[in-house]
């Protein structure tokens, strides 16, 4: 068993082979305990071979994998008793109400039944689909589908939890009420890993961040801190006169300044995240052409996520 202080999930060289084809090659990070953690990559980087291995669906090649304290390899029955996973298909039975599907899933984990209807009834509430118990599933919005399947994921209390593109397919009122539960379950002390195609809903709700691409890992941070170190600010600059090459020239040469282009008339200037060369090319610019606008655009996650894999991140 881990102890307190140990981390939720150890991945050290976790290296998973199909034959020939290596999926995940020589991985290792660690999720801390009561952290949202979230793994990213486009696909086929490996994300799915990864989260099998940690909830014990399938058996590393080389490597080792702790969660919860348990050896992956050596008790993956365990883990699998701990862990709460909404997938992104909720596999929910339509033809039964939301009562009856806790109702099944408490007795599948074995929640003992003095505490069953409690349960039920709690977590009802937290996804707010009280008023709906007595409804047939099949009755019910994707939305509603999905706060029951996160309902249906937490009965019977497990430690670690797993989503896997948790608003996948909802409307934008239903993603920002599941980022709440979300973020409301760490405030209960839980541990959560998430896979997600939405930069937005990673920079959001996500303490620490994995970029994986073929397998390996690329990054892995806080969001604000890959956005200073991977990003890239855009200033667009609106000049009279135009500026002439050898000014584009003195541009490029400031240090920190990553590219320099003319698009339809407006000057793009793009700074590496880790530089505070703005200022610089202000400077540099005023003294040759007359300023007459200047807007700014901070760095983003898919500005990160394009320059460590070459790829938009996509469903």
């Amino acid at each position: 068993m881990s102890r307190p202080d140990d981390p939720v999930i150890d991945i050290r060289g976790l290296t998973k082979r199909f034959g020939a084809f290596t999926a995940v090659d020589n991985l290792s990070f660690s999720v801390e305990r009561g952290e949202i953690f979230g793994l990213l990559g486009p696909n086929g980087s490996g994300k799915t071979t990864t989260i099998n291995v940690i909830s014990g669906l399938s058996r590393p090649t080389c490597g080792r994998v702790f969660v919860l304290g348990y050896d992956i390899a050596e008790n993956p029955r365990a883990v699998r008793a701990a862990l709460g996973a909404v997938p992104q298909e909720t596999a929910l039975y339509e033809e039964l109400t939301a009562w009856h599907n806790l109702a099944f899933h408490a007795e599948i984990y074995g929640v003992p039944s003095k505490e069953r209807d409690r349960r039920i009834e709690d977590l009802l509430s937290l996804v707010q689909l009280s008023d709906r118990r007595n409804s047939r599933v099949g009755t019910f919005s994707g939305g509603m589908k999905r706060r029951l399947a996160l309902a249906r994921s937490l009965l019977h209390d497990p430690r670690l939890l797993y989503f896997d593109e948790p608003t996948l397919g909802v409307d934008v009122q239903s993603r920002r009420a599941l980022w709440d539960y979300i973020l409301a379950l760490k405030d209960r002390g839980k541990t959560t890993l998430i896979t997600t195609n939405y930069l937005e809903e990673a920079s959001v709700l996500c303490d620490r961040l994995a970029i994986i691409d073929h397998g390996r890992l690329l990054a892995l941070d806080t969001p604000d801190t890959l956005k200073r170190r991977f990003g890239a600010t855009i200033l667009e600059i609106t000049t009279e006169p135009p500026p002439a090459d050898a000014v584009l020239e003195r541009l490029r040469r400031i240090d920190g300044v990553a590219e320099v282009s003319v698009d339809d008339g407006a000057l793009k200037v793009s700074i590496d995240g880790q530089h505070l060369a703005t200022g610089a090319v202000v400077t540099a610019l005023s003294q040759s052409v007359e300023i007459r606008s200047i807007t700014q655009r901070e760095p983003n996650l898919e500005d990160v996520f394009l320059k460590l894999t070459g790829s938009a991140l996509r469903d």
